[in-house]
């Protein structure tokens, strides 16, 4: 059997498992993304004399934050906590 190299998971998994990470019993919480952006000039393979300007968009910070209504990021963090125990 093949090796797994790559394990996903969707947003509402992501907030569940840093819910329950951080101990948090209330509130609805969704994934929360911090990205930087960056010129660049670039070249092009297979001819690297063609350059072209690129944005290079790192992701920065993963975590959760608070919401205020429900959506289709966010987990009740009430219902995640019942399911730990």
């Amino acid at each position: 059997m093949a090796e797994t190299k790559t394990i996903t998971f969707d947003h509402k998994e992501i907030a569940s498992a840093l819910i329950r990470e951080q101990g948090i019993k209330e509130g609805l919480w969704g994934v929360y993304l911090e990205f930087g952006i960056q010129g660049a000039n670039i070249s092009i393979p297979p001819s690297n004399d063609a350059m072209v300007p690129a944005a290079i968009v790192p992701v920065l910070k993963i975590g959760i934050q608070r919401f205020d209504s429900p959506n289709s990021l966010t987990v009740d963090a009430a219902k995640v906590s019942k399911k730990s125990k």
